[in-house]
């Protein structure tokens, strides 16, 4: 066999062995508990066959506590681009099998790396976060790490959709970092998202309180507004990934694709005569106005549960992607309070 083919069969050995994470075990680990791994999400996220993976083969460099006798191919996080519905998209993938998807000074790298691609290149970037926090073994380095990933959120806010799904347990340093990002998707169940856990909280305030209680996604979808959409499962929060990029351009120099409508532009609908009540102390239902006249009645609701009085998403008229603010009649006589008007202003931005 001659030095290349040897060479190349080296690769494909170490390819096959970075894709295997922290193992099979930790691999049916993770099935069981009903959460798919990095490169499962990645796979259902983007098109297929578009995905290319950068940093294959970093490994970690500290030798603190003995780490330095345990490395695993690409640190922790699977990072790369590709393509939704042939839009190019930058992705990060908390790997929760390799130190239960812990942060290193290498693994911040990576996700630095492919946040400052998608600036330069103008495409969004979608972090799938699952992780534990912060590598202990790693001290000031991985706090460090912690810091250049929200420079970089902040650097990209306002230039690049940013999108963040919670698919497990993210404490400490993983929870400010998707709180930064434009859209946060949480699944029911199994993700949470709090500084610190139940224990450390009972140690300080002796307190009993759950991981759902603490920073489930009920309660950041309904209460502190942290999530901007709660779904299901994995499946709903990757596809509605992909539905919510069709509303929103690749950056802030270009425009939001534009859909061809298939109802009637001149369409004439006799619900709208109906909807508001001829007594002005009587509410009504502002879905249903919304609903007759956007285009195929489709309307993507962004904070459904939290401040119900006032109600923002995106919809499209005559193909063209818009977003709505609409006061709700049905609560609060649709009177604006302070989460509202936070609501409001957070979309309209």
């Amino acid at each position: 066999m001659s030095v290349q083919l040897e060479k190349i069969k080296e690769l494909i050995e170490l390819r096959a062995k970075a894709h295997l994470g922290g193992g099979q075990k930790r691999i049916d680990s993770q099935h069981q508990k009903g959460k798919f791994t990095a490169r499962e999400r990645i796979a259902l996220l983007l098109d297929e066959g578009s995905f290319d993976e950068i940093d294959t083969f970093v490994l970690h460099r500290s030798t603190n506590f003995g780490i330095d006798k345990t490395k695993f191919l690409g640190d922790g996080v699977v990072t790369g681009s590709g393509t939704i519905d042939g839009r190019l998209v930058y992705v990060f993938a908390q790997d929760f099998t390799v130190f239960g998807g812990a942060l290193s000074e290498m693994l911040a790298s990576k996700i630095c790396k492919v946040m400052k691609l998608a600036m330069e290149m103008g495409a969004p970037v979608i972090g799938l976060n699952d992780s534990g926090g912060a590598r202990i073994q790693e001290g000031i380095n991985a706090l460090s790490g912690y810091g250049d990933i929200f420079q970089n959120n902040i650097l990209a806010s306002g230039v690049i959709p940013q999108i963040s799904a919670i698919f497990g347990p993210c404490a400490g340093g993983a929870v400010y970092s998707p709180a930064l990002t434009d859209f946060n998707i949480m699944s029911k169940g199994t993700s949470y998202m709090f500084l610190t856990g139940p224990k450390v909280v009972k140690t300080v305030t002796g307190e009993d309180v759950t991981q759902e209680q603490l920073g489930g996604a009920s309660v950041h979808a309904s209460k502190s507004g942290v999530a901007h959409f709660a779904v299901d499962n994995e499946e709903e929060g990757i596809r509605l990934i992909r539905h919510l990029l069709s509303f929103i351009p690749q950056n802030n120099m270009e425009d939001a694709p534009c859909v061809e409508p298939t109802d009637a532009v001149d369409r004439v609908d006799d619900v709208l005569n109906t909807i508001i009540p001829d007594q002005p102390n009587k509410s009504y239902n502002m879905y249903d106005v919304i609903g007759t006249i956007v285009d195929n009645g489709e309307f993507l609701e962004i904070h459904r549960d939290w401040a119900k009085n006032i109600i923002i998403g995106f919809a499209r008229f005559n193909g063209q992607s818009v977003g709505i603010v609409a006061n709700q009649p049905m609560v609060m006589a649709g009177a604006l309070d302070s989460n509202a008007s936070r609501k409001a202003a957070r979309f309209v931005r």
